[in-house]
């Protein structure tokens, strides 16, 4: 049973939450490049905006605040299934090589499969999807000791070695390339919205619309997974079941959102931590608060990279990357 205060707490918050988004949206929408005054917003969204006005808000910046925030949706959740299945505080779809995986899988396909572009967009989730998975399952297996099961400290360092091994495919694999394509990997590796138009919402949307309720109501077993493996197996939880059922989860999630974002980390690292911080570790409170935060995490830090440097700004890869490094080390020193 969730105590009342709590559960008035996590609404709270949530309120809270939504609101910063909001905020964070609207002062989006108006700095940039090609500034879009405030009080022209509202005129612009009734249809009375000029075509520059309409062409700024629509085309530019609304699909990419949309994306951005679904991107940091999917993230924040991937890394907090992944906490929850490892019982390790320092998982992330980025530390530990998932993201590179689809990386890996994005920069194949794009090299080297001729598509038409129509198809071009919904076929990238799929694509990182393949490859993530592949990743994943690989590191499953080398951080799996038969006597002793996952261990967590060992799922990190075999994630991270896998990423930097990705990371050396990756450069081998664009050191042939044509100049142009190279351009695209190069940003898609900083973690540039390169995705930023509405058929790229379409490609993710559906992503999340089925797996974030599946989460949450798996939300319980993510709890039971988070106890010792002969606690959760003497309350009927078949461990490696639900394991793997949301280890796709998680994959699936991050590849969605890196196929259109590029290569970002430490949004799935922190989300579910400063949600936990706020609500406790139960699972029920605190992923609901997780998916806000990261989705404002990653719109926070676009918006503040794409205006930081005239045209192009910093990529928000690096701009979280600034901000989740840190917290990183200090999860690192205090674990």
């Amino acid at each position: 049973m969730i105590q009342p205060a709590l559960l008035k707490k996590q609404r709270i918050v949530f309120c809270l939450l939504t609101t910063l988004i909001i905020l964070t949206a609207v002062i989006g929408m108006g700095i940039g490049y090609s500034p879009l005054t405030y009080d022209r917003l509202i005129p612009t969204f009734l249809g009375q905006g000029t075509f520059k006005e309409d062409f700024i808000l629509f085309s530019v910046r609304l699909p990419r605040i949309i994306i951005t925030l679904l991107a940091g949706m999917a993230l924040a959740l991937s890394g907090a299934i992944l906490q929850g299945i490892t019982r390790n505080d320092l998982a992330d779809p980025g530390i530990i090589g998932i993201n590179s995986g689809a990386g890996v899988a994005i920069a194949v396909f794009f090299l080297f499969v001729p598509v038409q572009a129509g198809a071009f967009v919904y076929l990238l989730p799929i694509v990182a999807f393949a490859g993530a998975l592949m990743t994943a399952c690989l590191i499953y297996a080398f951080s799996y000791n038969r006597n002793g099961g996952l261990k967590p400290v060992r799922l990190v360092l075999v994630g991270i070695g896998f990423s930097m091994a990705l990371s050396g495919i990756m450069i081998v694999l664009i050191s042939s390339a044509e100049r142009s394509k190279v351009d695209f990997i190069a940003k898609w590796l900083a973690g540039n919205i390169w995705g930023a138009d509405w058929p790229f919402i379409w490609a993710i949307l559906p992503w999340l619309l089925v797996l974030i309720p599946f989460t949450l109501y798996k939300a319980n077993r993510l709890n039971l997974l988070g106890l010792s493996e002969p606690v959760a197996i003497g309350v009927g939880v078949s461990i490696e079941k639900e394991r793997i059922a949301l280890l796709l989860t998680a994959v699936a999630l991050a590849a969605s959102a890196v196929s259109v974002t590029g290569g970002i980390a430490f949004i799935g690292l922190m989300a579910p931590h400063i949600a936990k911080a706020l609500v406790g570790p139960r699972n029920q409170l605190f992923l609901p608060l997780a998916i806000l935060i990261g989705g404002w995490l990653l719109l926070f830090a676009d918006t503040i990279g794409r205006n930081v440097v005239d045209p192009d700004g910093v990529p928000a890869g690096i701009m979280a990357a600034l901000i989740g490094a840190p917290y990183f080390m200090y999860l690192l020193l205090k674990k």
